[in-house]
């Protein structure tokens, strides 16, 4: 294999740590990407590495996630995280939103109350409500349980690092074998990092909380029916080998948003721009050039 893409720089702006890509000239329209549950600002490093000559680039880690500080306000919730990602976005401008997983509720969140700042979006697997989650929301249901997400956490700690990375892998890439092992070696020292803070576990925890949550709100603020009044043109890519994220969800966010085109990659699992970051970036830079031509995306 050859060397993977090293980590972007990252920076403070605001409450968050945000990694970039460069623009010398200040040219290039912005993009921001939002990681999931137990993710971070790297999770999107080969995907921005792909569409570096296309936009310039930002990775927030979430409050609580990456080399984010806790929000001094404890509000893990799906909204306080969308709070984060639009300061960003008030920050970059209005730019492409890219969200993976709980990113991608996030994002949706932020698309349907901020139109003004989303040019496009790209979702990854988004974590919508689903009433008939699999195996892994199972987990995190139980995980954002009341005193035992507590005990979970803790006993998790107990484990070593290159194990809980392993499982992790295993559940969201479809060929575990095509992990890169200087990715391995850096998820597994990054988590071993994050071990020693005191607020991570409370981050995992009450983040979880808040996307289970989101799973049982009725009314206007419901995911989807905000999903329903995203208008800016947006790309669902799905991985056919998704454990996580129903195949179904991909076909009824295809149905409910307003203009959209849905990618099935055959081969994929849960994080298709990490296991297919060229693949994601055809997407995408497709998606952008209709939208600077003002285009609708069209069912492919």
């Amino acid at each position: 294999m050859a060397e993977p893409v090293p980590d972007w720089p990252g920076r403070m702006v605001g409450s968050v740590h945000v990694r970039s890509t460069s623009d010398q000239r200040g040219q290039r329209e912005q993009a921001v990407f939002v990681h999931g549950l137990a993710g971070s600002a790297t999770n999107w490093t080969d995907l921005m590495d792909e569409l570096k000559d296309t936009v310039t680039g930002h990775a927030l880690d979430l409050p609580g996630a990456g080399f984010s500080p806790a929000p001094a306000d404890g509000d893990y919730t799906v909204a306080g995280h969308a709070r984060a990602v639009t300061e960003l976005m008030e920050h970059t401008g209005p730019a492409h939103l890219f969200g993976n997983s709980l990113g991608g509720a996030i994002a949706v969140r932020v698309a349907a109350t901020r139109p003004d700042l989303v040019r496009s979006l790209t979702l990854v697997s988004p974590a919508l409500p689903d009433l008939l989650p699999r195996y892994g929301p199972v987990r995190v249901a139980a995980a954002a349980v009341p005193v035992l997400g507590e005990w979970v956490a803790s006993r998790l700690r107990l484990v070593p690092a290159e194990h809980r990375i392993n499982a992790s892998v295993a559940m969201v890439w479809a060929n575990t074998s095509a992990v890169h092992p200087v990715r391995l070696r850096d998820a597994i020292d990054e988590l071993r990092r994050r071990d020693d803070l005191p607020y991570s576990g409370e981050a995992m925890i009450r983040s979880a909380r808040g996307i289970v949550a989101e799973y049982f709100r009725r009314g206007e603020d419901n995911l989807w029916r905000q999903a329903a009044k995203v208008k800016a043109p947006t790309l669902i890519v799905h991985g056919k080998h998704d454990r996580l994220v129903r195949p179904a969800m991909a076909a009824k966010a295809y149905r409910t948003f307003p203009q959209v085109r849905l990618v099935l990659l055959p081969t994929a699992g849960h994080v298709a721009m990490m296991e297919m970051p060229q693949v994601v970036a055809a997407e995408a830079r497709r998606l952008i050039r209709e939208t600077r031509l003002g285009n609708a995306p069209l069912a492919s």
